[in-house]
């Protein structure tokens, strides 16, 4: 039987063989299934291998054998429309291929008419278009991861083509102000403030790929700084840039921060000490080229750790942040100021070709400072004591200039705090004799340079030995016996004070042990000891002085401390408490230097005092200076009224003694009765004068 297909050869030559080859080479499965009967009656090659046959054993088989039941009745509408409407038909199939792959086909149905235009066959053309729809599908996979990012994404993302905004996500919207609607087909340079427009072309003519930092304007006009990350997609033909727009306020305000602390102090909120430095040198090199001055304060607060010490941190921030304040209103905007650490402050004037300048504004800055700062219900005042270094006659760099302040600032402490001292060549030498000074005094209790002599003290009436004073000397290696006005200053600036206390306490407490007579007679007298405003204001003053008394088993009554008037009116709630420690101890207090300094008698008769001791200064003129003569009868009288024992000091003629038995002075201290003594020579002025009944007449050797 001949092939019902095969077509009569042409006039051309072309054969059935021929249309054979072409259908078995042509990249799609054809068949085609007579209309009535729909069996086979023709298939290219990968037609019948697809479903199992090959060319010949697949022709006469009916549609449903050869592609199975179920896929038949499946389309069996499509075959049916195109028989009965007599129109091709494309659809889609998805088959399973025997690896259990997906497949992808489309399927095209012809329908082939006769003479009378009734369908006779049905063509089968089918291509495997999976290839295809893979990809679709990654596309829109794609597509809806990059939907999905971009509505996720916290950091705003716009794409354009050409400069002309095709999408935008919500964080860009919500940053900008605009709807979606209102930036679609807007040029991108629209959203760019006119200073950064010519940026924003090169990147985008030369199509790189790249990070900057710029701005954008907001709806409302504002300018807000961003950080964009530029990027290429490429979709078919289109090149479509793709830019993330990344807010960059909370950096930069955090990086300003970062700025901000690392020159500035955080708690007054003044530059702090590498500010003022990096300023300066700069400041300084104009002032050389200009021939102007500057005026370098260096400020430190008088005894500002007794205020931590005795009233917290907390309170003391308060007076600092205070004191920065007030520095700050007492200069003009061309001044300079930083907090260089703890109580320090330095304040620069530029242009300060007049001392007079440089004078004034320190002294407003003592007025300013010492005034009373009212924190937690409390009155605190501090003082500052202020040096001045001038540029570039005490020094033509920084560190130069900075260090003759400071020393100048610690003269002003010396010589009584609360001061202004210009910085004096001589000065220089000053400070460099302190510090060799304090270098050999620290190693001076090591060495056993330091020694205690001790001053007897007696009964104005009957001479009988009541007590001494204890006065520290330094027999300096190199200078001799030095008194405690040469040493101590430095003690006290270098920290060395609270060891030479220690040391002066526990050295008085053996004395004091060890003079005691065994005589039943003999009643126990206590040494008297000198305490330094530092070492009374020390937080563990009280425990310290309990823990001497009990390693070297000395009673407290056999210790009497002396303080200042200056050191009882600091902090008077404070002092009060202290000195009902040490009365709880069994300890005695005096005042001494009584007269010399500022108190309160209010509360003077507060205070557990024991003993006021008359300064020598109202002594050496006795009896013949009225004024000194009143004064001291009015320290008796007093003392009489408090319940308190008076004692002179500096008494050196019988004149003096008579006087102030007169008087009715209670004690007496000095020259005539004693210079000062060693330990073992006081121990024998103890013994020979045990029995005495009378006022000595002679200054005894040693």
């Amino acid at each position: 039987m001949s092939d019902p297909l095969a077509p009569a050869p042409a006039a051309d030559g072309f054969s059935a063989d021929q249309f054979r080859l072409l259908a078995d080479n042509v990249p799609a499965l054809i068949a085609c299934y007579d209309a009535t009967t729909r069996r086979c009656m023709f298939a290219n090659k990968q037609y019948a291998r697809t479903f199992g046959c090959d060319e010949r054993t697949i022709v006469g088989r009916t549609f449903a054998e050869v592609i199975g039941e179920e896929a038949a009745s499946e389309i069996a509408p499509q075959v049916d429309h195109v028989l009965e409407q007599r129109e091709a038909v494309v659809y889609e199939r998805q088959v399973v291929a025997s690896g259990g792959q997906r497949r992808w086909l489309e399927v095209h149905l012809l329908p082939h008419l006769g003479p009378d235009g009734m369908p006779q066959a049905c063509f089968v053309l089918i291509s495997d278009i999976t290839r295809h729809r893979l990809a679709e599908a990654a596309v829109r996979e794609s597509e809806e991861r990059l939907a999905k990012f971009m509505q996720a994404n916290a950091e705003g993302i716009v794409f354009h083509k050409d400069g002309l905004v095709t999408d935008a996500n919500p964080p860009i919207l919500a940053l900008t102000g605009y709807t979606l609607p209102e930036m679609l087909g807007r040029h991108v340079l629209s959203f760019i403030p006119p200073e950064h427009v010519a940026r924003v072309i090169s990147v985008m003519s030369s199509g790189q790929e790249t990070t900057y930092e710029l701005a954008i304007l907001a709806k409302d006009g504002s300018s807000i700084p961003v950080e964009f990350i530029v990027r290429t997609m490429v979709r078919g033909d289109e090149r479509i840039r793709m830019t993330i727009v990344r807010d960059m306020r909370d950096r930069l305000a955090a990086q300003a921060r970062i700025h901000h602390l690392a020159h500035h102090d955080a708690l007054t909120g003044l530059p702090n000490r590498g500010a003022f430095m990096d300023r300066l040198d700069p400041l300084m090199a104009g002032a050389r080229d200009s021939g102007d001055h500057l005026a370098l304060l260096f400020i430190d607060l008088d005894h500002f750790k007794r205020v931590n010490d005795s009233l917290g941190h907390l309170v003391g921030d308060t007076l600092l942040q205070t004191v920065a304040r007030r520095i700050t209103e007492c200069l003009r905007a061309s001044d300079l100021v930083a907090r260089f650490g703890g109580d320090e402050f330095m304040v620069l004037l530029p242009a300060a070709n007049q001392l007079s300048h440089a004078q004034e504004v320190a002294h407003k800055l003592l007025r300013a400072i010492e005034q009373p700062v009212e924190i937690e219900g409390q009155s605190i005042s501090v003082t500052p004591s202020i040096g001045i270094a001038l540029f570039p006659v005490d020094g033509d760099t920084p560190a130069t200039l900075i260090k003759h302040a400071d020393t100048a600032m610690y003269v002003a402490k010396s010589r009584g705090r609360a001061n202004v001292q210009f910085f004096e060549p001589a000065m220089a030498s000053l400070a460099y004799e302190a510090l060799v000074l304090e270098s050999q005094l620290s190693q001076a209790l090591e060495r056993g340079e330091l020694e205690l002599m001790y001053q007897p003290q007696v009964r104005a009436d009957d001479g009988r030995f009541v007590g001494a004073e204890a006065l520290i000397r330094w027999n300096h290696p190199e200078r001799g016996l030095l008194t405690p006005d040469e040493f101590i200053p430095v003690a006290e600036q270098r920290r060395l004070v609270h060891r030479i206390g220690e040391w002066t306490l526990r050295q008085s407490l053996r004395a004091a042990r060890d003079w005691q007579s065994p005589s039943p007679g003999q009643p126990l007298v206590p040494v008297a000891v000198n305490l330094s405003n530092m070492a009374f204001h020390a937080p563990d003053f009280v425990d310290s002085v309990a823990a001497l008394l009990a390693e070297e088993g000395v009673p407290g009554h056999l210790l009497e401390v002396e303080l200042t008037e200056r050191m009882l009116m600091d902090d008077v709630a404070t002092v009060r408490e202290v000195l009902g420690s040490l009365k709880r101890l069994g300890i005695r207090i005096a005042i001494d230097d009584f007269g010399t300094g500022y108190s309160s008698l209010g509360h003077l008769k507060d205070l557990p005092i024991d003993k006021i001791k008359i300064d020598r200064s109202f002594v050496k003129d006795l009896p013949g200076d009225p004024g000194s003569l009143a004064i001291a009868r009015a320290v008796v009288q007093l003392a009489r009224g408090l319940g308190l024992v008076v004692i002179a000091e500096g008494v050196e003629t019988e004149a003096q003694r008579a006087s102030l038995c007169e008087l009715g002075c209670d004690e007496l201290q000095g020259f005539l009765i004693s210079r000062p003594l060693t330990g073992a020579v006081l121990q024998t002025w103890i013994d020979e004068r045990a029995d005495a009944a009378s006022m000595p007449r002679r200054v005894p050797s040693g």
